[in-house]
């Protein structure tokens, strides 16, 4: 009974602390908001298909795969009738695998081309 508990508890507070970590971030960004406008400034604007978002992508796609792969053997050692092994703890390496996959997604939608340079795409030929 009491180790149940110590679980649960465990569980909440790590929730807490997540919640509590973004509302501490909202918090500083809106003093932040705050301390511009009254010295009249305007916070830049981010882009949305910034490097940033395609880094991250990679990085939590590569994580979730890692995941499942040494997850993988789970469904083959406890002998269960499961097809290719493919259980429910799967998820823990799913849920990551796709959540970096829709980063890299929005960065390929919102992605702006920079402007090449003017003319026809050919080099200029230089006369001598």
């Amino acid at each position: 009974m009491e180790e149940g508990f110590l679980i649960c508890a465990g569980v909440n507070m790590m929730l807490v602390i997540f919640l509590g970590f973004i509302y501490a971030m909202r918090f500083l960004s809106y003093k932040e908001t705050m301390q511009l406008a009254e010295k009249g400034l305007v916070k830049p604007l981010r882009s949305n298909g910034s490097k940033a978002t395609l880094i991250w992508g990679i990085i939590i796609t590569a994580i979730g795969l890692a995941l499942m792969i040494g997850l993988w053997p789970l469904g083959l050692m406890i002998n269960a009738n499961i097809p290719f092994g493919f259980g429910p703890w799967m998820l823990t390496g799913l849920i990551p695998t796709f959540f970096g996959l829709a980063l890299v997604l929005v960065y390929v939608l919102t992605h702006e081309p920079h402007p090449k340079d003017e003319g026809n795409g050919q080099p200029e030929k230089v006369e001598k």
